[in-house]
């Protein structure tokens, strides 16, 4: 179903279905919780109307918990999770889809498809959230095309976002440190983008 926008040159604009969204919103509120007893999170920016692809730089696990913290619950984000590690078991598996709302994507041959099965997802309304590097790392490195493949299918725009703190939060292969946490979320890209140019709005924000 469509639900008009509120604000002018928003209508027909589709949203989650309400289960959706109240989920989204106790795992919002579960995060933000979480986040707040290890020194808070701050968001500026927000996404836009209607379905859209998040790109965000990978520091460590913490990062979709700031995203899920962060990010409006009417969308009931999706977060892309690497199937070889999330999905290899299944408390991974459970812990992935139930607290982290994942789906599973291949990394040795396959995610491509796996990332083009949310074209319908976005196409009702939701974002879905992928880490483009690929893997975690001190510095933004390279973004594969996936995400950009996915936003023309879908016919959406990919919105850029920079996470700060998280890998002092929860550096790789380290222990849990009290920080505030930063998401950043940037204007709306049109699908037409290239990777290179989703990677350097992302830099951008990082500042």
């Amino acid at each position: 179903m469509r639900r008009r926008c509120v604000r002018a040159g928003c209508a027909h604009l589709p949203l989650p279905a309400r289960a959706g969204r109240l989920t989204a919103r106790l795992r919002r509120t579960l995060w933000r919780g979480a986040l707040g007893v290890t020194g808070g999170i701050r968001r500026t920016g927000r996404l836009p109307e209607g379905g859209c692809v998040v790109v965000a730089n990978h520091t460590s696990h913490a990062d979709t918990a700031a995203l899920l913290a962060a990010l409006d619950a009417r969308h009931a984000p999706r977060i892309a999770a690497a199937a070889d590690y999330w999905f290899a078991t299944p408390w991974r598996r459970r812990i992935c889809r139930r607290l982290a709302a994942g789906f599973p994507v291949r990394r040795t041959g396959g995610g491509l498809g796996d990332l083009l099965a949310m074209t319908e997802a976005l196409r009702r309304g939701h974002a879905v959230v992928l880490f483009p590097e690929g893997t975690r790392g001190p510095a933004l490195g390279a973004f594969h095309r996936g995400a950009v493949l996915l936003a023309r299918e879908a016919k959406v725009p990919l919105v850029p976002v920079a996470l700060l703190g998280t890998g002092d939060l929860l550096p790789k292969h380290g222990r849990l440190h009290r920080t505030r946490l930063q998401v950043r979320i940037g204007a709306p890209l049109p699908s037409t983008v290239t990777a290179e140019e989703a990677r350097d709005a992302v830099a951008e924000l990082l500042g």
